[in-house]
């Protein structure tokens, strides 16, 4: 199988069977990993026909892809799509993602949302998010957010070592692809929001995504000039 899907999990026993069932329905080799949940993810997983990994101690998703990126060294596969079980994005998403990893040779399509369809709170954060990841790496994305990305199997060893966790995630993966001088390219994606934050978590949330954009952006400035 060419297209392996990594979907970390945490306590998703409403959703795990239904994520899984739907990559398999579009010839992808579903992986889970299984982050130490205490609820029955792991059992209908594996029912759903799921190669599942399961961690001992709850680690977070950083460390849920790291050991999926591990895992996929010894498969044989060209292409890796990273969904999360919630079922927030669909599945079938990761279609547009990988037509276009495929049709502008890229090395990493990152989703991107549609901000229409997000709550006002996460909207006001992704827009600082993504306005100071832009100004400050020189780019123009229009998401650095997005939890649905398909990467070439031979860009993720670029990336692997510097996975950061929790809401981070996807802006490490950016960042070391640009230091990489790796090709992102993006692609729209259907997002639909079932559950949001309470309102301080939600500030510290914002806070610490920025803060390791500003720390790594000036870095990466300082760097280059």
């Amino acid at each position: 199988m060419k297209v392996a899907s990594l979907i970390p999990a945490y306590n998703e026993e409403k959703t795990i069977y239904e994520v899984v069932r739907r990559v398999k329905k579009l010839k992808m080799l579903p992986i889970v990993i299984d982050d130490c949940s205490s609820d029955k993810t792991f059992e209908l997983a594996k029912k759903a026909g799921a190669i599942v990994l399961r961690h001992e101690k709850n680690r977070g998703k950083g460390e849920a892809l790291r050991t999926g990126f591990e895992f996929l060294k010894k498969m044989n596969v060209e292409n890796v799509v990273l969904i999360d079980a919630d079922m927030q994005y669909l599945p079938e998403s990761s279609k547009d993602l990988l037509e276009v990893l495929e049709k502008k040779k890229a090395d990493i399509v990152l989703g991107a949302r549609n901000f229409k369809e997000i709550p006002l709170k996460h909207r006001l954060g992704n827009f600082v998010w993504r306005n100071s990841f832009n100004l400050l790496f020189g780019t123009n994305f229009l998401d650095t957010n997005c939890g649905l990305m398909a990467l070439k199997k031979s860009a993720i060893e670029k990336i692997k070592d510097s996975l950061q966790g929790g809401y981070i995630v996807e802006n490490s993966i950016l960042v070391q692809a640009l230091k990489n001088n790796l090709k992102i390219e993006q692609a729209p994606v259907k997002v639909k929001y079932k559950k949001t934050s309470g309102f301080l978590r939600g500030i510290r949330v914002v806070l610490g995504v920025l803060i390791f954009i500003l720390k790594e952006g000036l870095k990466y400035r300082l760097k280059r000039s």
